[in-house]
């Protein structure tokens, strides 16, 4: 009995082919030159498999600087009402979203300003599981690597033997001396991130030289440091 070959998702638009096929940097790329996408999402709920992105920015970073024109945002239509619950934290009613686009067309402007580009969020996983189903309705997979700026904030608190670091991204940001933008909105959020991605990798730099592989290792290398 043959088995069956995996079968490759096939891009449905012309963004997800851009995005599927675009080079990333190398592993090796010393973190300056390295070009990110810096992703907040704000969400229905925390489980990807019943809850929905609402609203995403994305803040791209050349050459260790936020490129804050090139920034895009956007609000996505959800299929079913938004939870009370969810409305106290980022304060986007079911009401807000009627008429931003549905999904599949809400994404385009994200997927594109994600290609070719090494993706950065604070505590990822959240990112990394929305974002994965998002594209496979594209016929496309989430490319590597990812950089988590939590887990930058670890490695460096092990580093210099420092207190435990703050979950959360404003309490985060604060501790570094950071300016906090519009907590629990999109483009605020991602701003934040950005800032505390630069600060954090400048702040490691002076340890060791970074690169994009070294970043996207924080989390193995934070764990070393704590064990």
């Amino acid at each position: 009995m043959k088995r069956r070959a995996w079968a490759r998702p096939t891009p449905v638009s012309l963004a997800s082919r851009e995005y599927a096929s675009a080079p990333l940097d190398r592993g090796r790329t010393p973190w300056r030159l390295g070009h990110y996408c810096v992703v907040d999402l704000e969400l229905s709920g925390l489980d990807p498999q019943v809850d929905e992105i609402i609203s995403f920015a994305a803040v791209p970073v050349n050459a260790g600087r936020v490129t804050v024109g090139a920034a895009v945002s956007g609000l996505v239509r959800p299929t079913k009402p938004v939870a009370p619950a969810s409305v106290l934290v980022h304060g986007l009613r079911t009401r807000d979203l009627s008429d931003a686009p549905v999904h599949d067309d809400a994404l385009q402007p994200l997927l594109a300003a994600m290609t070719g580009r090494v993706l950065v969020a604070h505590e990822a996983w959240v990112e990394e599981a929305f974002l994965s189903r998002a594209l496979a309705r594209q016929g496309v997979r989430l490319r590597g690597p990812v950089i988590d700026t939590y887990q930058l904030a670890r490695l460096w608190a092990g580093l210099g033997q420092r207190p435990r670091v703050p979950h959360d991204l404003s309490a985060l940001a604060v501790h570094l001396g950071l300016p906090v933008h519009r907590p629990h909105q999109a483009m605020g959020d991602a701003l934040t991130t950005a800032q505390l991605f630069i600060t954090l990798a400048t702040l490691l730099e002076v340890v060791t030289s970074e690169t994009v592989s070294s970043l996207v290792n924080a989390r193995r290398r934070a764990a070393f440091e704590d064990g």
